[in-house]
């Protein structure tokens, strides 16, 4: 019965795709996620094929509502920019598409949205009223923004200008890797940021997600906020997850 009552969340990466069934009452995965390499190059039908593949893999029942997440900004199903999958996904209708080739209802939304959402149903941000801002620290800086339970979808709040520069370049996962910063060091650049994003927007809670999250201990400590900051906690999950709520909700 599971594979056809739960909704599936799909999260489209750089490297890799990845699936699973969203059990909705308990925020998890109702199975194990299924991974297969992104193709190359990654063009909307290529990468339509894979996950045909894992959504076929959890869900023969064609009622089955899927949830997809992609690395870009995505407006009424439309892609409109293109980050970490081929350029040719500009100006794709994915929800046409995956609708199409899938032969179930779909569901697209920008990746951190997706997180953030998941975020707020069922981690971190559980509970709270007011504004919520989710950033996923990895390759860039990804945001969601989440007021009182609604999503403001495409916030791209990792390009704000600091040091005229996106804040991203220099205070991304991949900038303190790539530049060898300590923790320290990458907790000043967070500190500017976060204290930028705090002065446009007065959040009630930050939320950071994204690989790094798991060490949060060694860099949240050091930044001084007015709102509280704190660690994600459904950890690479949360795209999946809020993918699977998305589709549930969309197609309720």
């Amino acid at each position: 019965m599971a594979k056809q009552t739960h909704p599936i969340g799909v999260d489209i990466g750089g490297s890799g795709v990845k699936g699973a069934p969203v059990d909705l009452s308990k925020g998890e995965f109702a199975e194990d996620r299924l991974r297969i390499e992104t193709p190359r190059p990654s063009t909307p039908d290529a990468v339509a094929e894979v996950v045909a593949e894992i959504v076929d893999h959890f869900a023969p029942s064609k009622g089955t509502p899927v949830g997809v997440t992609v690395p870009a900004v995505v407006t009424r199903g439309l892609v409109r920019t293109a980050a970490n999958i081929d350029r040719s996904w500009i100006g794709t209708d994915a929800e046409n598409l995956l609708t199409e080739r899938l032969g179930r209802p779909v569901a697209v939304i920008n990746d951190a949205d997706a997180a953030g959402i998941g975020e707020l149903e069922y981690g971190a941000g559980r509970g709270t009223t007011g504004l919520v801002v989710m950033t996923t620290l990895g390759t860039g800086i990804g945001t969601a923004l989440i007021n009182n339970g609604v999503l403001v979808p495409n916030s791209e709040l990792g390009h704000l200008e600091i040091d005229g520069g996106d804040a991203e370049k220099s205070a991304s996962s991949a900038a303190r890797e790539n530049e060898d910063l300590s923790w320290e060091e990458w907790a000043e650049r967070l500190q500017v940021y976060y204290a930028r994003l705090e002065d446009l927007l007065w959040p009630d809670l930050v939320i950071v997600g994204g690989g790094v999250a798991k060490h949060a201990d060694k860099y949240l400590p050091l930044l001084h906020l007015r709102a509280p900051i704190v660690a994600a906690r459904l950890g690479n999950a949360a795209g999946i997850i809020g993918a699977g709520v998305l589709a549930a909700q969309a197609h309720a």
